[in-house]
């Protein structure tokens, strides 16, 4: 008998703290109807320091993979102040094109932002653009989730040294932006 009022004793002064917090915390009391957005504009370069021999910007027929190491920028000139990296592979063979393994990783390196998204490519086509699924992140882009559409400039200087223009549109979980 003793046992049952220790363990009614126990559920009941949980379920009052649970109703306690529930009506004291702000969070229950500051609703967010929309979600917070954030819309970047990067451009994907070569680095000026290596070479280009084995690597490839555009992907051939006969292609096995398409693999790089690139440099994010913020403007389209070689001059342009780097913020992170753009690195992974994607397979553009049919078979592959729904494939978890097709993965773009951007890395920042900023004031403002520090950390990793990753951006799966759904659907490889040989286009000049591309609509990409952004399906998480680390740091200031911790659970994000979005789209992210790549672009070719029009200035190319050749097939190894395409400059890629990325529009990100981020949607964030439920929290603050001042996070960012």
């Amino acid at each position: 008998m003793l046992s049952r009022i220790i363990f009614f004793t126990a559920v009941t002064l949980a379920t009052i703290a649970v109703i306690v917090l529930a009506l004291v915390s702000p969070v229950s009391h500051n609703k967010i109807h929309s979600r917070p957005w954030l819309d970047l504009s990067l451009y994907i370069q070569q680095p000026q320091n290596i070479t280009t021999s084995n690597t490839h910007a555009v992907p051939r027929e006969d292609a096995g993979a398409f693999v790089f190491h690139r440099v994010l920028t913020e403007g389209p000139e070689n001059t342009s102040k780097v913020v992170g990296k753009a690195q992974g592979f994607i397979i553009p063979v049919e078979q592959f094109q729904q494939s978890e393994f097709n993965v773009l990783y951007l890395t920042f390196d900023t004031p403002d932002h520090s950390g990793s998204l990753s951006v799966q490519a759904i659907k490889v086509g040989h286009k000049d653009r591309e609509e990409f699924k952004v399906v998480g992140g680390t740091g200031s882009f911790a659970f994000v989730h979005g789209v992210a559409v790549f672009t070719q400039t029009d200035e190319q200087k050749s097939d190894e040294a395409i400059t890629y223009h990325v529009k990100l549109q981020l949607e964030f979980p439920n929290h603050s932006t001042k996070l960012l």
